[in-house]
């Protein structure tokens, strides 16, 4: 049998037409593969040490011996997570409780409805974290139970993204024993890692940690507990987790107290999952007024329109281009990463996370740039680029040739392509036709709603003229949009901190509308609609 060599790193010896991909994964070596082998994310990309040509690692089959350099892993610290968002006044009732008897020189502590004791005075120790899994990142709070002050943050990419980039191909993954433990794994090893920063940070013990909270989308949840998440992969698209969940920390080899517990949120449905659970309690929507739209741009799209605080849900599938993958000169938002881009004046605005050289380009780049391209007739309706003849020169003078075809340049050798539109096209496509069904589910036009609350890490980085620019929000919401964070993070610190407010969702989600998409009369033709600017 062949030899595949990393080069410092180890060596194994492989069946023949095992590919480079499945061979460092055999060898524990990490290469980032957002699509899971498929051959289309570009991103597995490694190096050949006999002549120096990069090759797709998920593509390359081991004929004979070989050696190759493994990619540099990324460095987290440069990326830019947002870990807050909206919340509300909450009443303060955690389900963990400690008091000091004097008498005995003990604490009781009291979790749920379990009494434990420890020696001494340790009731002012009493801490609970929130956990934000997003299907790209992850923002980790430590809170103190006792008074509701949130103590420390700390964010990181979801260490599951470099094997499966989207829901649906991280459910197959992990479909198979061994898949469900490596993303499991990788979750909490790096949420462990986590706490031990916030340890450092805040000089508190993960021994006084008692609760936390996993707010996620559906599969994320069953990813995190372990559990088989096929059942979402296919008809009827049932979850294995039903209503609340709480689990033994112990069980989940997650680093606190060890008589902690983790609690999960209960979900709405398998593609609207407990972070838009914890959204719709920290944006307080059962209690609004009026038509609202709440959506949580990313990943995944998932939305709920509220009419006088009833609700109605559904989810689509946008693809991961909205976090720079499958796109040309994409990354995440790191230094060097164009995160800004206007056009104004007759000249060209940008700016770069770090004030570093732009070697990318990022989510909210990516749209930025589409919508002032599409906003100054670079780009067309359709999505093709414009006739350069008919431009000013300034823009004119962009488009370049790259391959044999036309790219425009943005920022040096960072470029945008057709290909980058069309992704972005059906990203933005998918989540304009849900929000569409919506509002025809509702029987109202778009200009009847009084408000829209753009929630996530990523949406908060976003400018409403874009979005309005590129059809992915209808014009008619032009001054009604508000921007209000990581709601699936601030909704876990609320069912931390108010033990009250989680037997209140769970009731509540049960009055909730969802709306199979997939199931909805003519929704092909509605999104091939929504594909135009």
């Amino acid at each position: 049998m062949p030899r595949i060599k990393f080069v410092g790193v180890g060596e194994i010896e492989v069946g023949r037409d095992t590919t480079i991909l499945e061979a460092a994964r055999q060898c524990d070596i990490v290469i980032e593969s957002p699509c899971n082998g498929a051959g289309v994310c570009g991103k597995c990309k490694v190096r050949l040490a006999e002549n120096s040509h990069y090759v797709l690692s998920c593509e390359t089959r081991v004929l004979e011996d070989m050696s190759v350099f493994p990619p540099e892993k990324e460095k987290n610290h440069t990326l830019k997570i947002l870990s807050g968002g909206k919340s509300f006044d909450v009443e303060l009732n955690p389900n963990v409780k400690k008091q000091y008897v004097p008498e005995k020189d003990i604490t009781e502590v009291r979790i749920g409805e379990e009494l434990l004791s420890e020696s001494g005075n340790t009731a002012g120790k009493n801490f609970g974290l929130s956990l934000d899994i997003g299907t790209t990142t992850l923002v980790l709070s430590l809170v103190d139970l006792n008074d509701g002050r949130e103590i420390g943050s700390v964010s990181a990419m979801n260490p599951q993204a470099v094997y499966a980039q989207d829901v649906l191909s991280r459910i197959k993954f992990a479909s198979s024993k061994e898949g469900l433990e490596t993303m499991r794994n990788a979750l909490i090893a790096e949420v462990n890692r986590m706490i031990a920063l916030l340890e450092q940070q805040s000089g508190e013990s993960r021994e006084n940690i008692y609760e936390a909270v996993f707010s996620g989308n559906t599969c994320m949840l069953h990813l995190a507990a372990g559990i088989e998440p096929a059942s979402l992969g296919k008809y009827p698209y049932i979850s294995a987790i039903k209503g609340i969940a709480v689990l033994k920390a112990a069980e989940t080899d997650l680093n606190i107290s060890n008589a902690g517990v983790v609690y999960l949120p209960p979900c709405i449905s398998a593609y609207v999952g407990a972070d838009i659970t914890s959204g719709i309690l920290a944006s307080s929507l059962f209690e609004l007024d009026g038509v609202t739209l709440f959506v949580d741009i990313g990943t995944n799209g998932e939305m709920v329109i509220g009419a006088d605080g009833k609700l109605s849900a559904a989810s689509t599938a946008a693809g991961p281009a909205f976090e720079g993958m499958n796109i040309a000169k994409g990354m995440r938002a790191g230094n060097g990463a164009i995160e800004e881009f206007e056009i104004e004046g007759g000249e060209i605005r940008i700016k770069v996370i770090g004030n570093a050289k732009a070697v990318g380009i990022c989510g909210s780049g990516l749209i930025d740039i589409i919508g002032e391209l599409v906003s100054c007739n670079v780009i067309g309706k359709t999505g093709k680029f414009g006739d350069a003849a008919k431009l000013p020169p300034f823009l004119a003078e962009r488009f370049v040739e790259q391959d044999g075809k036309k790219v425009f340049q943005v920022e040096g050798d960072v470029v945008l392509t057709q290909k980058d539109i069309r992704q972005v096209q059906l990203a933005k496509g998918a989540i304009r036709a849900g929000i569409e069904y919506l509002l025809k589910a509702k029987n109202t036009l778009p200009e009847q709603v009084n408000r829209v609350l753009i929630a996530g890490s990523f949406g908060y980085h976003l400018r409403a003229k874009s979005l309005i620019n590129i059809g992915l929000l209808p014009r008619e919401f032009e001054g009604k949009i508000e921007f209000v964070g990581n709601t699936s993070s601030s909704g876990g610190v609320a069912f931390l901190l108010g033990k009250q407010y989680r037997a209140k969702m769970e009731q509540k989600i049960e009055e909730i509308e969802v709306l199979e998409l997939a199931n909805m009369p003519d929704f092909e033709k509605q999104f091939v609609k929504t594909l135009n600017f």
